[in-house]
């Protein structure tokens, strides 16, 4: 009997179906990005038996320390792992590079650029053309060549990828600013006690209010307006100058006259908060042009105190997810998409406050408190993306362990300059990697017998004693010279003789020649000059000693490649001994009268030191077969799980064995 050829179809169709149905799925890749994880100590947490999910992980697979780059700085090392590429190929050298021009900081991850086509109408200004955001790292990323190569990724918060611009869903994480455009964030506190000096402190802004009958009607200010302009009156027109008016709103507080509370009232928004603690999110809407324009923003508000004095602080203010002021994820609507499943979340870079610890605005308690909302917040989303991830590649970040390590070292370790003994915190780092080792937990139960899991970081830890004075350093050993030299507290290299000045410092590592022909005032000559100055600033650094102790500060010094004289990076990168660290004056040109003090700052733990001492951490359910592997190797092994071809200019070799 015959078989209609229909019939015969319609029963290969089925089976084809059905035998799709049951293919094995596609090559899954977790990568676990810790920055910050500490392969020292790691290993002691494992041997003390509080990470489960690590030590399996070790014995399933591998792990190995991860060489990180010179100088081992996030945006540099992350830079790496993502082109394949070190600093002369990303162009990444540190957070700032100066203009050679002006000898003035700039960032080094994004620059913004204006709109240069406009109509003034009186005070208001409209744009013709938008004002754009210009990411500066260069070279290839590797999610950018997976999607080439039709591989699905998600990159959630990948620092050093701001603005996003690559297909595939993506979060912008390192890089990203507040709503006010300053890296790291600016808070706001309204207090009726403000601190001492306060226009002088990093990263607020203080507001001195009073009480009256129990109220007290507050401005909290937004961004720039970019389509309003206000005129400073001079007693010559010809004088005037003009500024970007100020976005802000207005809102109000009511204090509780027998209890330690308050009511406040934000834009239609009502909420009490008692003395110690914090408001959810709360949306806030910036009119720019009334009834026509408004920015977007959200913040977290917290009742610090009530009496004696009074003090709210209100968080720096984000970009909200759901309407977004710039572009912080692609597809362009996946952040809008992100809150719908998560709700309001932080969006800047590093969104720890280690800026309000820094300030004596948060004790350590209170700057715990808001770091592990950031944990939630990312545990979330973790969860989250772990349920819709199917295929292709997932990228997921956490800053927790590098923010806490900075700011919580001295509660832990007794040698410590600035050491405090408080035992609510002597284990907060070790309750960090226990966190994360539960993050790590979560990935393992989504885990197949194909998929491959990376846990990775950009470089390892190490205490922050003693700081160094690298311009004040140049100035005793004759390199820089001032023009008046009884004034040392100018920030800026404003007070510095460029005429007979032959190198400076600016970032946390990097020293600059005054090159003829390349800085605004060079004056060091190509060639024998060059040669001849960068010899004896090696030498000079490498016997650097501290006199209090006897230490050598510098244990590694690396030179520019000749071949990148031009480029815009430093040309000597200095590597510090254990303990040691750039100042906090010297990265933004700024001079003290002792080269070498103790570190009493909040932040007390670091990495800007000596690459060799802080390498990062590779662990993988698969083995590592080259004995050192680098970021940059890490870069192809992740091609290589999809069977990718790492691009002509990678530097690196695949570090991983491929699964039996």
């Amino acid at each position: 009997m015959k078989m209609n050829k229909y019939i015969v179809w319609v029963f290969v169709l089925i089976v084809f179906t059905v035998c799709s149905s049951q293919a094995t799925p596609s090559r899954r890749v977790f990568i676990l990005g810790i920055d910050g994880l500490d392969p020292t100590i790691l290993e002691e947490f494992m041997d003390e038996e509080l990470l489960p999910n690590f030590k399996a992980l070790v014995k399933e697979g591998d792990m190995a320390r991860l060489t990180t780059t010179m100088p081992p700085l996030s945006p540099v090392a992350w830079s790496t792992f993502i082109t394949g590429l070190d600093s002369s190929g990303h162009g990444i050298f540190d957070f700032i590079h100066r203009d050679p021009v002006t000898y003035l900081p700039e960032f080094s991850i994004a620059r913004s650029i204006p709109s240069d086509v406009s109509i003034s109408l009186g005070s208001w200004v409209l744009p013709l053309k938008r004002a754009s955001i210009k990411q500066l790292r260069k070279g290839t990323s590797f999610w950018e060549i997976l999607e080439k190569q039709g591989v699905p990724t998600t990159i959630f918060r990948m620092p050093v990828n701001f603005p996003p611009n690559s297909p595939g869903y993506s979060l912008s994480g390192m890089g990203t600013p507040d709503l006010l455009g300053t890296q790291g964030g600016t808070f706001t506190l309204f207090t009726t006690s403000p601190p001492p000096q306060a226009s002088r402190i990093s990263g607020g802004r203080f507001y001195r209010v009073a009480v009256i009958n129990n109220r007290l009607y507050l401005r909290l200010e937004g961004p720039d307006n970019p389509f309003r302009k206000e005129t400073l009156s001079s007693l010559s027109k010809t004088n005037e100058t003009h500024h970007r008016a100020k976005l802000g709103l207005d809102f109000k507080v009511f204090v509780d006259p027998k209890n330690p509370s308050a009511k406040l009232e934000v834009q239609g928004q009502e909420f009490v908060l008692q003395e110690g603690e914090w408001s959810d999110w709360i949306l806030l809407e910036f009119e720019a042009i009334p009834y026509l324009v408004s920015v977007s923003a959200t913040a977290r508000f917290y009742l610090k105190q009530v009496q004696p004095d009074f003090e709210l602080y209100v968080s720096p203010l984000q970009i909200n997810p759901e309407d977004p002021a710039m572009q912080i994820s692609t597809p362009n609507n996946w952040s809008k998409q992100l809150f719908q499943k998560l709700g309001h979340f932080y969006t800047q870079e590093l969104p720890e406050d280690t800026k309000a610890f820094s300030a004596g605005v948060f004790s350590g308690k209170e700057f715990w408190e808001q770091s592990q909302f950031v944990y939630v917040e990312q545990m979330k989303a973790l969860r989250h993306l772990l349920g819709r991830f199917q295929e292709g590649l997932l990228f997921f970040y956490f800053s927790s362990v590098d923010q806490g390590s900075h700011m919580l070292w001295r509660y832990f370790d007794p040698k410590h300059p600035a050491y405090v003994n408080d035992p609510g915190l002597q284990d907060s780092i070790k309750t960090l990697y226990r966190e994360m080792d539960e993050a790590l937990g979560l990935i393992r139960e989504k885990l197949e017998k194909e998929d491959t899991l990376i846990v990775m970081s950009d470089h390892g830890f190490a205490p922050f004693y003693w700081q160094v004075n690298l311009n004040s350093w140049l100035l005793k050993n004759g390199y820089i010279h001032l023009k008046d030299p009884k004034k040392h507290n100018f920030p800026l290299f404003s007070n510095v003789d460029w005429s007979r000045t032959s190198a400076y410092s600016l970032g946390l590592n990097g020293i600059y020649i005054n090159l003829k022909g390349r800085e605004g005032q060079g004056i060091v000559l190509k060639g024998e000059d060059y040669k001849g100055l960068m010899s004896r600033l090696e030498r000079d650094l490498m016997s650097m000693t501290d006199l209090r102790n006897g230490n050598f500060p510098v244990s590694f010094v690396r030179r520019k490649p000749r071949q990148l004289l031009e480029n815009h990076g430093p040309d000597l990168i200095v590597g510090y001994r254990r303990g040691y660290r750039t100042s906090w004056e010297s990265p933004l040109g700024g001079f003290t009268t002792e080269v070498f003090e103790d570190n009493h700052n909040a932040w007390s733990g670091d990495h800007s030191i000596d690459y060799r001492l802080v390498p990062g951490v590779l662990l993988s359910n698969r083995k590592i077969k080259i004995s050192n592997p680098a970021l940059y190797d890490l870069t192809v092994a992740v091609l290589d799980e999809f069977g990718v071809e790492k691009l002509p200019e990678m530097i690196g070799q695949d570090c991983l064995e491929d699964k039996d």
